[in-house]
């Protein structure tokens, strides 16, 4: 039998993909964007989801403009915490699986291995910290519903970094990226594979780290796709990736934590499926979307 899935949140990077690879692996989904639905807006949420039957909410939708979070904290703690506890009691009340989207950026960065679920969250920006309380209100309503942390999300959906990245360096002599910093890429296509196996399990509750494996810096990062982007022809003016500090980033509002990746054990233990390596999803991604766009 189809679930029925409302993806929140769909007009984004994740969102879009996962409306669009489970509605072709034939789930029924129905997505509502930022214009369709103003998770500021209490009431505009209820009007959107009351009327609605379905067996899985996906919350895609945030504030993630960490420079914007810092400057304008409400709308920050509206959006990434107020709406996803009535989001999670809608869905309560309605006997559907929550599963909302987190990140890394709850915690400080200050560990020197993968961060595990267990760890205790310490966020050093309004986003890490709006986030956070998100999952507490979402786990607060019931302990049944999931958040999943991801870090680093790039797809074909909407330009990412590596996007970025790209097309800088095909149109200028010099490109840099941050060398100081360390995360783990998630391709949204693997997200969408990697998700779809939890959304009939209503027994795994809690926190979920879900990412591709290994880890790197921006600029190593940036470095292996412009390697990527060489070797699928792609005309580069430069195919180096100079690095620079995070502290000498003057324009940064927010704090940024310095090192984040996610351990993705629990993942493998609930699903037998282990993410492939942030690499492999790189240089993928590159050859099937980035190469037919710039060439």
């Amino acid at each position: 039998m189809k679930r029925s899935i409302v993806i929140v949140g769909s007009g984004g990077r994740l969102g879009a993909a996962l409306f669009r690879e489970w509605r072709a692996w034939g789930e029924q989904v129905i997505g509502f964007d930022r214009a369709q639905l103003d998770l500021t807006d209490d009431r505009a949420i209820h009007a959107r989801l009351d009327p609605l039957e379905f067996d899985v909410l996906v919350n895609c939708a945030a504030q993630t403009n960490l420079d914007r979070c810092e400057r304008e904290p409400d709308e920050a703690f509206r959006v990434n915490s107020a709406a996803v506890a009535t989001i999670a009691e809608i869905c309560t009340r309605k006997r559907a699986r929550c599963v909302h989207i987190s990140t890394d950026y709850v915690f400080d960065g200050m560990k020197d291995t993968p961060y595990v679920e267990e760890d205790e969250p310490r966020p050093i920006s309004h986003y890490g910290e709006s986030k956070w309380s998100g999952e507490k209100c979402l786990l607060a309503v019931s302990g049944r519903h999931l958040a999943v942390r991801v870090s680093w999300v790039f797809g074909p959906d909407r330009a990412s970094f590596l996007d970025q990245i790209i097309q800088r360096a095909m149109t200028q002599d010099r490109v840099e990226a941050i060398a100081d910093k360390v995360s783990v890429p998630t391709y949204t296509l693997d997200a969408a594979n990697l998700l779809r196996p939890l959304l009939d399990r209503p027994e795994i509750g809690g926190v979920l780290h879900l990412c591709n494996a290994g880890q790197c810096t921006w600029q190593q990062y940036g470095q292996h796709a412009l390697d990527c982007a060489a070797a699928a022809g792609l005309p580069l003016r430069t195919q180096r990736v100079e690095p620079v500090k995070l502290g000498e980033m003057a324009a940064f509002v927010a704090r940024r934590p310095v090192y984040t990746p996610l351990a993705t054990d629990r993942l493998t233990r609930l699903t037998a499926i282990t993410p492939r390596s942030w690499r492999e999803a790189v240089e993928e991604y590159v050859r099937a979307y980035c190469k037919p766009r710039f060439c």
